[in-house]
């Protein structure tokens, strides 16, 4: 049984919607355990009346919040009883198998370096999200943020991760590998893509396919986009931002006159279909990839639909293996990690 530990006190929507996808969870899956961290008397009220399976509840007291406003790295430092904080460890400590949280990104990524730890020979962890393409697949974009800057020996060891992520999880064989850059041919980019093509290219162990433009990524052109985090952060948030204004433009089309909106109700399932296939809740969370345990970081304002794949997402992760494989491929040890 796979025993993730959940922030209950991170997110836009705490408690409620935590609860809500943590018990969504249970019901999808029988071999989840949740350990539930947060301010135990707001937890025990949001279950309060709440059918569920209490032999696969945890709640475990984190009397401290980190706020999305607070330092990162002081607030790790010095709210040692916060629910990232306690998470983390009981990670760590082999207590959980994974952590999700909604809260304060760059407390989850301090608190993973420094409490988590990565595995020996990783020398940076990514976050990992998953973007819908228009063919009904997925490509794994990493960096999304971890390291706004990186060197050619990170962007290779994402390239093996990802790659390892994509062909156990998801059971592609031999995942195509891309390079993010500003065109397609080998000669362009900067001096860091430069660096990196060669030893891409050179590497046996992944599919490296070369070049791809950002236009590229929704349209499967790759199963793996490779970048450093600045780059990667834009993608994803430029990517999220333009599904979110095309809907909003939509809407409104479909409301404007009589005729629109009889159009609208002709179009609706149709539409519904689309929407639905570019719902970015349903791959849960964009996991850190390297590290000692697993750590996914959802939308700050993560639903429960979202959280509770956040969580099927950790199951994953841990009946594949993928910590397993990336220490036997790129690393120096299972469990010997760096602080």
């Amino acid at each position: 049984m796979v025993r993730v530990a959940v922030d209950v006190m991170g997110g836009d929507h705490a408690p409620d919607e935590i609860i809500n996808g943590c018990l969504a969870a249970l019901l999808e899956s029988s071999d989840i355990a949740l350990l539930l961290f947060g301010v135990e008397e707001v937890i025990r009220e949001a279950l309060r009346g709440r059918d569920y399976d209490s032999g696969r509840i945890t709640v475990v007291s984190a009397p401290e919040v980190i706020e999305t406003g607070d330092s990162p790295v002081a607030s790790i430092r010095e709210k040692k009883n916060s629910s990232i904080v306690l998470g983390m460890k009981a990670v760590r400590e082999k207590q959980a198998d994974a952590f999700v949280s909604a809260g304060s990104s760059g407390a989850i990524l301090v608190g993973a370096q420094v409490i988590v730890g990565r595995i020996k020979g990783v020398e940076r962890a990514p976050f990992a999200p998953l973007l819908p393409t228009v063919n009904g697949g997925v490509t794994l974009l990493l960096d999304a943020g971890a390291n706004v800057d990186a060197r050619a020996s990170h962007l290779v060891q994402f390239a093996q991760m990802g790659s390892i992520y994509m062909e156990h999880a998801f059971g592609i064989p031999s995942p195509r590998v891309a390079i993010l850059n500003v065109g397609m041919e080998e000669e362009k980019g900067n001096a860091l893509v430069k660096e990196s093509y060669p030893l891409l290219s050179a590497l046996k162990n992944i599919h490296f396919i070369g070049n791809m433009e950002a236009r590229e990524v929704v349209h499967g052109y790759a199963d793996v986009c490779v970048c450093e985090g600045f780059a990667g952060n834009m993608v994803l948030k430029a990517t999220e931002g333009t599904a979110s204004a095309l809907l909003s433009l939509m809407k409104r089309a479909l409301h404007s006159d009589a005729r629109s909106k009889l159009g609208g109700l002709l179009v609706k399932p149709s539409l519904k279909r689309a929407l639905k296939e570019f719902d970015v809740s349903r791959f849960g969370g964009a996991p850190m990839l390297g590290l000692n345990g697993l750590v996914v970081k959802t939308h700050g304002n993560a639903g429960a639909s979202e959280i509770c794949n956040a969580i099927l997402q950790c199951k994953t992760f841990w009946k594949e293996q993928i910590n397993q494989h990336i220490a036997k491929e790129i690393g120096l040890g299972a469990g010997e990690g760096t602080h």
